[in-house]
Order: C-alpha cells, then sequence, then structure tokens
C-alpha cells in the first residue's frame, strides 16, 4: 500500500510502469495523452484520496483500466475521437437537436429503435436519449434508475449486443447515442451490494452502512429528505437491523466514494459503456455523490473533484464521450458543475420550470429575469434546452430572485401546483401532483406537454402554448431536447393506475407509449397533431439554418409589457431579436421600443420584412424571430 505524493513526475513514473506491467507497452497515442492529462488527473486524485492508504494503487489501477480499454476500443470510435477533439464544441451548433423517450415505451425493444430512424432524419434528430434499459429490480425501480448491472441490459428490452450494433446505425445517421449513468446509487440487486451486505472484503466499503441509528441520526440533521412518501431520512434499516444510505427509494442505495475502489468501478463501467458506442452519459443526481457529516451532502467541493476526474479518464481512452449534468438544485449550483473538464453540456432546469411559470401567469418577468442573469456559461459548453422531461417539473426559482419582482416564493410554488394539477379556478392545464404533502402544499408536477399546456382540456390556446414553449426552448441556445411525442401532442397516459409496478408513482402519467394514431397522422394539418408537428418542423428546420442560434451567447431585452420575453442572439453580421408573448391577448410592441435597430428586419418564421419603425405586433402566444443588422 502506497499513498499519493506531491510529487507528480515520481508518482507517473511509478503509474505507467505499473500499468504497462500489467497491460502492456502504451500505444503512442495513449501515451500523448496520458503525457497531457495525467498531471490534472493526479491532481484530483490528491484532493479527494490523497490521505487514502490505497491512493497510489488506486489511481495505478484506474490508468490500467484505461490503457486496457483503449486497446479495446474498436477503430469507428477511435475515428470518432479525432473527429471530436479536432471539433470540441460539436454539441453547440445550431443543426443540434436531442430526442429523448424509453425504448419500451417507444419502440418495444432495443433493436426496434432502428425500425424509427428513418422518423428521426425526418424530425433532424442529431441526439438520442435513450432511457434507462439497463438490468433492474422488477415492479417498482423508479423507471429503471435502479441499476443492477451496468453491464447488461433489462432482458425485457434485448441484450448489450444489440445496444452494441444499434449505435453504429444512429451514429450513421448523424444520431450521437446518450444513456444515463446512474452513478450516485446502485440498485439493491447490484452484485456490488449484495457483496457488500454479505461481508465481501472486496466490498464492505462500497456503500456506507451503520450499525444503529447513531451516525445516520445525526447526517439526518442536516440532509434533504427526497422521498417522504418511500422512507424518512437518508437511510433505510436492512433486514439484520444494520442502517445504509439511500438518498432516494429504499432498493436505491448510495455508493460510498471515499473509498477509491469505488471510483475504480465506476470508471470501468463508464468505459465499457464508451466502447458500446455511447457518446454522451447523462450523469444522473449529480449533486448527490459525495457525503460529509454536518452538511447537506449535497454539491460538495468532492462532488466536483469526481466528475472531472471521471473526465480525465475518459479523455485517455473515449476522448469522444462527453458529460451531460443532471443538477436540479438552486440555481447557483447548477451552474458549478458546467465546465469543460467536468459536464459539458446540462439541462437547464431553471428555464424550463420558468417557462411553465410564465404560462401559467401569463407574466414573464421571472423568466426574463433569469434568462438576463443566469443564462451565461464557460465558453466550450452548452445548455440542454427542455420543454419537459421524463422526470416532474419542480419549481426550481430562488426565492430570492422572486423576492426582487415582489413574489413570495412559497405562495408562488403553491399556486403553479395547484394550476398545474388542475385545482386552479380557470386554470388550462391537466396535470398529476408528485410527491404532494397535504400539510405543507408542497409537490412537484408531472405531465405531458400536450396536457399541461392546455390541450387535453380542449383550451383554445393550447396548441399555441406547445408551440410557443418550444420555440423559447429552441432559440435561447444550446440544444434543444424533445420528449418523443410531444411533437405530436401526445396526451397525458392515466392508464398506468392499473399497472401495479406504476401505480403509486404519478410521473407514469406523463411517460406514455408511443402514440401510433397521432404519428400517423403528423402530415395531416386537420388534427391537432398534424397542426403541432408541421409548426415545430417547420421552427426546427429554422434554427438548423440560423448560425445565430449556435453556441449560447444571448442579451437580454426589455419592453414595457410584462407578457413579453426578449432577447437577441448575436451573430458575426446581424442579430437575431426573439420577442415571445405569454399572455393571452394581443400587445404592441412600439417603434420607440425598438428604435435601437435597424427599421427593416428579416421575419424568420414568415420568410418576409418587417418594418421595425411601425412596431411589432404580437398575438396572444405568439413570437417572433426577427434577423436584423448589427
Amino acid at each position: 500500500m502506497a499513498t499519493l505524493t506531491a510529487e507528480t513526475d515520481t508518482d507517473k513514473q511509478f503509474i505507467r510502469d505499473w500499468a504497462e506491467a500489467r497491460s502492456g507497452a502504451f500505444e503512442a497515442s495513449f501515451a500523448t495523452r496520458f503525457d497531457e492529462h495525467f498531471p490534472e488527473l493526479h491532481r484530483l486524485f490528491l484532493l479527494i484520496y490523497g490521505t487514502h492508504p490505497d491512493g497510489l494503487e488506486a489511481l495505478a489501477e484506474v490508468v490500467t483500466l484505461a490503457a486496457e480499454s483503449w486497446k479495446q476500443r474498436p477503430a469507428d470510435l477511435r475515428l470518432l475521437d479525432a473527429e471530436r477533439v479536432a471539433d470540441p464544441g460539436w454539441y453547440r451548433s445550431e443543426r443540434m437537436l436531442g430526442g429523448v423517450c424509453y425504448v419500451d415505451r417507444y419502440a418495444g425493444s432495443i433493436s426496434a429503435v432502428a425500425d424509427h430512424i428513418g422518423y428521426f432524419r425526418e424530425l433532424g434528430l442529431t441526439y438520442l436519449h435513450l432511457m434507462p434499459l439497463f438490468r433492474c429490480p422488477e415492479g417498482n425501480n423508479d423507471g429503471g434508475y435502479a441499476v443492477s448491472s451496468y453491464r447488461e441490459t433489462d432482458p425485457l428490452l434485448g441484450t448489450m449486443d444489440d445496444l452494441a450494433e444499434l449505435t453504429p446505425k444512429l451514429r450513421a445517421a448523424g444520431i450521437s447515442p446518450v444513456v444515463d449513468f446512474i452513478f450516485n446509487h446502485t440498485s439493491s440487486e447490484h452484485e456490488w451490494a449484495r457483496r457488500c451486505v454479505a461481508g465481501d472484503p472486496a466490498y464492505k466499503d462500497f456503500y456506507l452502512i451503520f450499525p444503529d441509528r447513531t451516525m445516520p441520526d445525526a447526517y439526518d440533521r442536516t440532509t434533504r429528505e427526497i422521498f417522504p412518501d418511500d422512507h424518512a431520512g437518508s437511510f433505510v434499516q436492512l433486514p439484520d437491523g444494520r442502517w445504509i444510505w439511500s438518498t432516494f427509494y429504499h432498493f436505491q442505495w448510495d455508493l460510498n466514494y471515499a473509498n477509491p475502489a469505488v471510483f475504480r468501478a465506476m470508471a470501468g463501467e463508464m468505459l465499457f459503456l464508451a466502447n458500446q458506442g455511447i457518446e454522451v452519459l447523462r450523469m444522473d443526481a449529480v449533486a448527490f455523490i459525495w457525503k460529509r457529516l454536518g452538511t447537506s451532502c449535497e454539491s460538495l467541493p468532492e462532488a466536483h473533484y469526481l466528475l472531472q476526474a471521471f473526465n480525465r479518464v475518459l479523455r485517455l481512452a473515449a476522448p469522444a464521450l462527453i458529460f451531460k449534468s443532471e443538477a436540479i438544485v438552486h440555481p447557483d449550483e447548477v451552474i458549478q458543475y458546467i465546465s469543460p473538464g467536468e459536464c459539458q453540456i446540462s439541462y437547464n432546469p431553471l428555464q424550463m420550470a420558468l417557462t411553465w411559470e410564465a404560462l401559467a401567469t401569463r407574466d414573464a418577468r421571472l423568466l426574463s429575469q433569469a434568462i438576463e442573469r443566469r443564462h451565461g456559461l464557460p465558453d466550450g459548453t452548452a445548455w440542454v434546452n427542455y420543454v419537459r422531461g421524463h422526470d416532474d417539473i419542480g419549481w426550481t426559482f430562488a426565492d430570492e430572485d422572486a423576492a426582487e419582482l415582489g413574489i413570495n416564493g412559497f405562495e408562488h410554488r403553491r399556486f403553479l401546483n395547484n394550476f398545474y394539477i388542475g385545482r386552479h379556478p380557470g386554470t388550462f392545464a391537466r396535470g398529476a401532483a408528485f410527491q404532494e404533502n397535504p400539510l405543507t402544499g408542497d409537490a412537484r408536477i408531472a405531465g405531458t406537454t400536450a396536457s399541461l399546456a392546455g390541450i387535453e382540456a380542449g383550451d383554445a390556446g393550447g396548441e399555441d402554448r406547445v408551440i410557443l414553449a418550444h420555440a423559447v426552448a429552441m432559440s435561447t441556445g444550446g440544444m434543444p431536447l424533445l420528449y418523443l411525442g410531444d411533437e405530436v401532442a401526445q396526451l397525458n397516459d392515466y392508464y398506468y393506475r392499473d399497472r401495479p409496478a406504476e401505480a403509486g408513482d404519478s410521473r407514469w402519467v406523463n411517460r406514455p407509449f408511443r402514440p401510433e394514431v397521432a404519428y400517423n397522422a403528423r402530415h395531416d394539418t386537420r388534427t391537432t397533431a398534424g397542426r403541432v408537428f408541421t409548426r415545430l418542423r417547420h421552427l426546427l428546420e429554422l434554427r438548423g439554418e440560423t448560425p445565430e442560434f449556435g453556441g449560447n451567447e444571448l442579451t437580454a431585452f426589455h419592453t414595457p409589457h410584462p407578457s413579453v420575453l426578449a432577447y437577441q442572439r448575436p451573430g458575426a453580421d446581424h442579430v437575431v431579436l426573439v420577442l415571445a408573448n405569454f399572455g393571452d391577448h394581443p400587445v404592441h410592441i412600439e417603434a420607440l421600443t425598438l428604435s435601437g435597430f435597424a427599421a427593416s428586419a428579416e421575419d424568420l418564421i414568415s420568410g418576409g420584412q418587417a418594418d421595425l419603425s411601425q412596431g411589432v405586433s404580437l398575438p396572444g402566444h405568439g413570437f417572433r424571430w426577427l434577423r436584423v443588422a448589427r
């Protein structure tokens, strides 16, 4: 056993000798990347495991693993590595469009996903997120987020060989394959979990287990209760009386990253998936991966060090692969996970939540404030902007931001919950409450875009709201992400209540099966599906032809109308001015407000010209994309 030292070159030589003795001499390209990335990987390991007695050997094993993985990396993926190294900002293009779906609900099996590639190309997808497809417990498994093996798929979906055959087909169609990497926890049925509980010395510290309530009670004084309907606090009791850390559901046990063997094991699972052709890993629950007594155990510095270290391992053995952050935390914390060396892309939960807030209130000021203050990102990174996902909608805005606009955060969240659950007078929404606390009124919201926006209720503005919400996601920067089915106005699935494994989790209401009838009608504008699809497809085509929509750079713009969201997307010679009316009624933006722009603008959506000297009118739920010369 040996600890890491501050002598980078000394440790580097020891580790290279160790790795080459076990995996053979480094290939030239790997050796070059090793020289480039080892100093930072070593620094991060010192920060995380500097005092661990096995720190040096642990890092040597990680490098050995990377060298072996590189030797096994298929030739086509090595070519992709070279392309991505040459074009590191590939995910920032205006041509990027993401789609997300559950394999079983959308296609039936992993192999059958290939049958839909023609449609994906029609839609313009360049990125496809296949929701959790790994082996997991039967019955309730948190929608697949309780992983029992990272190297086996759910047998009902197919095999890992099926996935390895699908990924090159997607890549040939210009579509990057994406999967979830659930790395905060495993299921209680994972081999590591079973061996840990059984006392196997190699796995005894893979999870956090305590003999009685002394330490769990100490931790619970400062940690947040995530799923109170499932269990109190952050721990669940084992049959033998011991207590194990379980942040989420009782069958999801948190890994102990203070043990470097856990880092090495998870690095191996990442590299395995990379060599199956996965290009993006959605890093699940990134805020929770490090624990420290006396803290909230969320967003601690070590969580960032771990992500950065995993990145360096991938730069050695799978340079094409990038991370997507899933951090549903305070807005100030979300951005901390986003950098070229940590998570290169990230969900934008604040913009998503405030889009729905603006639709409910008909007031875009809170959304406008967020876009002005919280949209900026480090160079080389990108937002993933989405209207809704597979999960619930939580009102993640900062109370201090709301207070500046005279909004009480607690009361406003209660209003939004009631509005989207369908309890507020005059609401157009048909959503479901998730994890509702009747004492506090706290809840999160589930529902498809069409049901939340008013289409299910037959509200006259429903279709326009769906288009408006997506138009904002397409034009604010980064990559827009569609939950497949939303583009044909798919409604809630209330039949989940009849399926025993799903009945207790209202989020299944917004995870419907592929609506074959709606897809068949997507070109028939006499139908809701046809109108929504046609309008969205037009906007997506325009986005791909508008270089100003690449990247994230955005400049705020203000009008006197509270219902209007406005911003500028700069380009080389022009800017695109976006004006979006979240109100139910028309507004007219006076010429004086627009006087800083040239009088003549290109209306990207209509294809004509707009005379800004006459002002601009917006119908209720209407928007304009106007290109004007700098």
